[in-house]
């Protein structure tokens, strides 16, 4: 599914982020990519959707070299990994469904064929009354469901969530978490970056820690103890 092989990335300022990773996911996997700040989490997430390309090493995906993934074959890649990202804000102008439909209109599929999709999208993570309320009217917890919803409508292989828990309280982020497991269940592989401990150690999936771009630790039922 997801193979890194001797993966480094140095940024132009000369900051090593990633240092030679070697890091297999398999399909369905479910794996939290943990460590402090700085760690290189955001980073090893970007490489498999190509914003980031790494400086020596191969990422593949089902065998192939993102990297060597054309400009004009991009959209197919991305069509397949979905993503929650904290910088990828919803359109405080669109509602949840047309947030949603975004991606389905970009593909030019039919109104009829949007409005099936979405719909089982918001009902999947439990937000389908919600559809017509702008992002301003959510709850912090809806604005993330909302984020995975758009995320997932275009039924991807992979879904990339990068600190989904991060601004929110404790109930809410487990809350986001177990909707994350549920969407894990129906087959779709999940990385989750976090520094969230107590929610890394309550749902005891995989664990990847990362400290100073290294892989310091590789645990099947990890936990998460905070640098």
């Amino acid at each position: 599914m997801l193979e890194f092989i001797a993966v480094s990335k140095q940024f132009p300022d000369g900051q090593v982020a990633l240092d030679d990773i070697n890091l297999k996911i398999e399909g369905s996997d479910f794996v939290f990519i943990t460590g402090p700040s700085g760690a290189g989490k955001s980073t090893l997430l970007r490489l498999i959707t190509k914003e980031l390309v790494s400086t020596s090493g191969q990422v593949l995906f089902n065998e192939d070299d993102i990297a060597k993934i054309p400009e004009n074959k991009l959209h197919i890649l991305r069509r397949r990994i979905g993503t929650v990202f904290q910088d990828f804000k919803l359109l405080l102008s669109r509602t949840v469904f047309e947030n949603v439909a975004l991606s389905l209109e970009v593909l030019k599929k039919s109104d009829s064929e949007i409005e099936k999709e979405v719909s089982e999208a918001l009902e999947k993570v439990g937000i389908l009354e919600k559809a017509d309320y702008f992002p301003a009217q959510l709850s912090g917890g809806e604005v993330q469901r909302t984020a995975i919803a758009r995320a997932i409508v275009s039924k991807p292989e992979v879904l990339l969530a990068d600190e989904p828990t991060g601004d929110l309280d404790p109930k809410t982020a487990e809350q986001v978490v177990e909707l994350l497991e549920k969407i894990n269940k129906e087959g779709t592989t999940i990385l989750m970056a976090t520094h969230n401990a107590a929610i890394v150690n309550k749902f005891k999936k995989r664990v990847v820690h990362l400290k100073k771009g290294k892989i310091e630790k590789d645990q099947k039922e990890g936990k998460y103890e905070p640098d």
